[in-house]
C-alpha cells in the first residue's frame, strides 16, 4: 500500500498573519492532491531575522496562535501535519512527564510539532544543531544560538504513512543522527528548512540525497524559496526523494508543492537487496 505525502514551500515574511493565509491555501492545494502527511518549512509562520520570543508560545497552552493553527489545520483536513518550526517558550516535558521551567533569557525553542488527522499533538523534536556560521551573501554572518536554545534529544513517531525521524534544516549537515534515527525505526525523514541560496545551491541536494541512500529511507525535504527582505534569500528546491536516492518530485523557487508516493513495500526491497545496516562494521 503506498501513501502520498507533500512538502510545501514557502517565501514566509516577518507578517505572521499573511503567512498563515499562505500556508493554509498551500496545505489545501496538497491535500486536494491527494496527500495524506503534509510538511511546512521552517519557520514558516514568521521568518524575517529578527527576534522571535515576540511570537513565542507555550506549548499547550490555550489561545495559542501557531498550535491552534497547525491542529486546525489537521484536522479539518483530516491529515498527518509536520509543522515546519515553531517558537516555544516552553521546553519539552522530562522522561517523567514534569514539567522544565520556560526560558528566560530571550530565546525561544525552535520546535517542529507533529499533528495527527485528529489535530492532536503527537511529537516535538526540538532543533538540536544551531546554524552559527558565515555565509558568502548579505547577511554574511549567522548566529542562531543567539536567539534559540538547541535541544537535545532525537525523535521519532509512528504514523499512518511509516514511522517518522524529524530533523530541522542544519541538522542535515550531521549524518551521524539520521543514523540513530533510522536504528529507532524511521522509514521516512522530515526536513523542513529554510537553506540559504549559497548553502543551498552548493549542498542541499547531494545532502538530501545522501541522507535517503545511505540511510535507504524516504526523505521529504520541505524549503523556504526566494528573497524575505533585504538581507535573508533562501534557496527553495523543496523535493521528495526514495531510499535509492531518487527524485520522486521538485519545485523549484517561489511557492509551491512537491507531491509523491510513499511505498514501504519499495524501502524494504531496498534493504532486503542491500542490507547495509547488517554489513555495518564500526
Amino acid at each position: 500500500m503506498t501513501h502520498r505525502v507533500a512538502a510545501v514551500q514557502m517565501v514566509s515574511s516577518g507578517d505572521i498573519h499573511a503567512n498563515l493565509e499562505s500556508a493554509a491555501r498551500l496545505i489545501d492545494e496538497a491535500v486536494q492532491r491527494g496527500a495524506e502527511l503534509v510538511l511546512l518549512p521552517e519557520n514558516f509562520a514568521v521568518l524575517d531575522g529578527g527576534p522571535l520570543r515576540q511570537f513565542a508560545e507555550i506549548q499547550g497552552a490555550g489561545n495559542s496562535l501557531l498550535q491552534e493553527f497547525l491542529a486546525g489545520q489537521a484536522a479539518s483536513h483530516g491529515i498527518v501535519l509536520v509543522g515546519g518550526t515553531i517558537p516555544l517558550l516552553s521546553r519539552p516535558p522530562r522522561a517523567d512527564g514534569s514539567d522544565q521551567p520556560p526560558l528566560d533569557d530571550g530565546r525561544v525553542r525552535p520546535a517542529c510539532l507533529v499533528f495527527d488527522p485528529r489535530g492532536d499533538l503527537v511529537a516535538r523534536y526540538d532543533k538540536i544543531h544551531l546554524f552559527d556560521v558565515k555565509v558568502e551573501d548579505r547577511q554574511a554572518e549567522y548566529s542562531e544560538s543567539k536567539s534559540f536554545e538547541a535541544g537535545d534529544g532525537l525523535v521519532t513517531v509512528d504514523s499512518p504513512v511509516g514511522r517518522l525521524g524529524l530533523t530541522i534544516c542544519y541538522d542535515l549537515r550531521f549524518a551521524e543522527i539520521y543514523g540513530q534515527l533510522v536504528e529507532a525505526g524511521a522509514e521516512i525523514f522530515t526536513v523542513p528548512s529554510a537553506f540559504t541560496r549559497v548553502t543551498g545551491k552548493a549542498h542541499w541536494e547531494v545532502l538530501l540525497r545522501a541522507r535517503a541512500i545511505e540511510n535507504q529511507c524516504f526523505v521529504v525535504a520541505a524549503n523556504q524559496g526566494g528573497v524575505h527582505n533585504d538581507s535573508r534569500e533562501t534557496y527553495g528546491h523543496s523535493m521528495i526523494i526514495d531510499p535509492w536516492g531518487t527524485v520522486l518530485d521538485r519545485v523549484d523557487t517561489g511557492e509551491g508543492v512537491v507531491c509523491a508516493e510513499i511505498d514501504l513495500q519499495r524501502l524494504a526491497r531496498v534493504r532486503d537487496d542491500m542490507p547495509i545496516a547488517s554489513h555495518r562494521r564500526l
